[in-house]
């Protein structure tokens, strides 16, 4: 009799463990969707490549400041009477408007070179900057670039320029 009332309690302890997990079937569901908007790439396209225009070497040397805007400053040297063709590079960017972006300019060293008048001659550009970061306003805007020109004591009369573009990179944040 003792092991039939312990199978009896054995028993009902098993139905109510069951009865426990029949009631956790009782599961709630909801849903979600997705979803994904597809936005305007990023893109730049040269106008105009940089042009420092005409500069008159001196004994001491000196540099030419290029600023966004295509104006000049110069120390140690001299600005032609002629000014040439003077401009900062520029650039079309189109974009998603409203999005943040960045503009990754060269680096220091940049040089450009003749060998018109016998051997070559260099002159370097540094401390390239631009005219416009942040977030794009407009579908579409001009990015200028302007940078130094460090002409040493001297130099060489002549064109000069360079084979290979220095590359200016547009990005979205």
């Amino acid at each position: 009799m003792r092991n039939f009332t312990k199978l009896v309690a054995l028993a009902i302890g098993m139905i109510g463990y069951s009865a426990t997990s029949f009631a956790q079937t009782d599961v709630k569901t909801d849903q979600a969707s997705a979803s994904a908007t597809i936005i305007t790439p990023i893109t730049i396209a040269k106008v105009n490549d940089m042009s420092f225009g005409n500069i008159v070497s001196t004994a001491t040397g000196g540099t030419v400041i290029l600023s966004t805007a295509s104006g000049r400053t110069e120390s140690g040297v001299q600005l032609g009477a002629v000014a040439g063709t003077v401009t900062a590079a520029s650039y079309t960017v189109t974009g998603q408007s409203g999005y943040a972006y960045t503009v990754t300019l060269p680096a220091d060293g940049y040089e450009i070179t003749t060998g018109a008048a016998g051997p070559t001659e260099t002159m370097t550009l540094t401390n390239f900057n631009s005219s416009s970061t942040g977030n794009l306003t407009a579908a579409s805007f001009t990015l200028s670039v302007g940078a130094t020109l460090n002409v040493v004591a001297n130099q060489a009369a002549g064109d000069y320029t360079n084979a290979t573009p220095f590359d200016v990179s547009v990005n979205y944040n």
